[in-house]
């Protein structure tokens, strides 16, 4: 078993962050924000994905002044992104938003961090540091050593911003493109501070390049107890960040909503369309929310026995396929019958 490291708890809406809370998966939205059909819209689908916690981009006040509408209909927390303009970040919390993500050495003079800060504090709002590798303040950039460690610098220097000046509501982030670089910053950081850590590479690339270096990124510091709250950044739809995250914590034993799918590689023993059975069956299932672990395998060898921990199954045989539960065979079936019977047998018992 996976044991966390200790972090200090906060909440954003009704997520709890960091503690014994369970890891969190959020995305961001590609709307213009002023558009508050379309952005509550995406974060609606997401929710329905399991999306926990959605980001916003601030860019201008009429995405700041948007933010009142969609509080008040969105189903879950919603954080502002925010750089340089101080304004943004008070009008955003003057409009309810639940959290917000901010470089505290980017919104300018001393006094406008003041400002932000002791209405954030007023309102219970927590603010995420975040640090990206490809961002860092000049006098960091010029130093030479290696940039995991002016990462960590620059998150303990925004920290002791906000701690100046009281306020402990801290969630922080120190991501990089270079998944290597993410890890030992992550690691560094997790030595040095008690706050909750959001996990991500960022930057990671396009749908297969992008799961696998977030993957790896990812799923090292989990492993090792780091991480409190992810997102898998993904050049594609926001939804396919929400279930790669799914994915990533389901298979280091860290949630258990959904299903947990299995299914072996296709061999020449394979004597059914096993690619396409497999990717029909994790589909229709995709939003199913009881944590089952579900196995499709492609033939005898590997069917009842091989997947017999499985609450259900499908062992596929000669265009037929065997329909079984926890090892026990069930029934056959001819293959063009198997998806719709498995689906129905699944709902109709697990309802």
């Amino acid at each position: 078993m996976i044991q966390r490291r200790k972090s200090k708890q906060i909440e954003i809406g009704n997520v709890k962050i960091g503690g014994d809370s369970p890891i969190s998966v959020q995305s961001m939205t590609n709307t213009d924000t002023r558009d508050v059909k379309s952005t509550l819209k995406q974060i609606n689908i997401l929710k329905e994905h399991g999306c926990e916690l959605v980001r916003l981009a601030i860019l201008n006040p009429e995405a700041a002044e948007a933010i009142r509408e969609i509080k008040k209909q969105s189903p879950i927390p919603i954080i502002a992104d925010i750089h340089f303009d101080y304004r943004l970040a008070v009008k955003c919390i003057e409009n309810g938003i639940d959290a917000l993500r901010i470089n505290p050495g980017n919104i300018g003079k001393e006094e406008n961090i003041k400002k932000v800060v002791s209405l954030a504090k007023t309102n219970n709002i927590p603010i995420r540091i975040g640090i990206n590798g490809g961002s860092l303040e000049k006098d960091l950039e010029q130093m030479n050593i290696p940039l995991h460690e002016k990462m960590v610098m620059s998150a303990l220097r925004h920290i002791r911003i906000l701690e100046d000046n009281n306020f402990d509501k801290i969630k922080v982030s120190l991501k990089s493109s270079d998944v290597l670089t993410t890890i030992e910053a992550y690691r560094m950081i997790s030595t040095k501070i008690e706050y909750p850590l959001h996990l991500g590479v960022t930057e990671a690339g396009t749908y297969t390049g992008g799961i696998i270096k977030s993957s790896v990124g990812l799923g090292t510091l989990l492993a090792e107890g780091i991480g409190d709250t992810i997102r898998v950044s993904l050049t594609d739809s926001p939804v396919e960040e929400v279930k790669s995250g799914y994915l990533i914590l389901k298979s280091l034993g860290l949630r258990k909503k959904g299903i947990n799918f299995i299914s072996c590689p296709t061999c020449g023993r394979t004597q059914i369309d096993l690619i396409n059975l497999a990717k029909e069956v994790e589909k229709r299932l995709e939003n199913f929310e009881k944590p089952l672990t579900i196995a499709v395998m492609g033939c005898a060898v590997n069917g009842p026995g091989e997947a017999k921990h499985a609450d259900y199954g499908i062992a596929g045989g000669i265009k037929e396929g065997y329909i079984f539960k926890k090892g026990e065979i069930l029934k056959k079936l001819p293959e063009d019958k198997l998806v719709d019977e498995f689906i129905n047998l699944i709902h109709l018992e697990n309802v």
